[in-house]
């Protein structure tokens, strides 16, 4: 059940584009620093995909926050 709605709320409107703009990263940046290609990068901005874990955590890292401030 917790799963089902953390997903529901992951694929609702995310920040990690906002994010990545205020950090001047463009797409291939974050994605080479997370280890996955540009095209998921557009996916998850976009709400189409919905990250792992392990590279929600990453993100977190890289932008210094809780991956609740990404897509919560």
């Amino acid at each position: 059940m917790f799963c089902r709605v953390l997903k529901a709320k992951m694929l609702s409107k995310n920040n990690l584009k906002e994010m990545r703009e205020k950090r001047n990263f463009t797409q291939e940046k974050l994605a080479e620093l997370t280890d996955v290609s540009r095209q998921t990068i557009i996916s998850i901005e976009s709400g189409r995909y919905v990250p792992s874990l392990e590279l929600a955590l990453k993100f977190g890292k890289i932008f210094k926050c809780k991956i609740e401030d990404i897509f919560g």
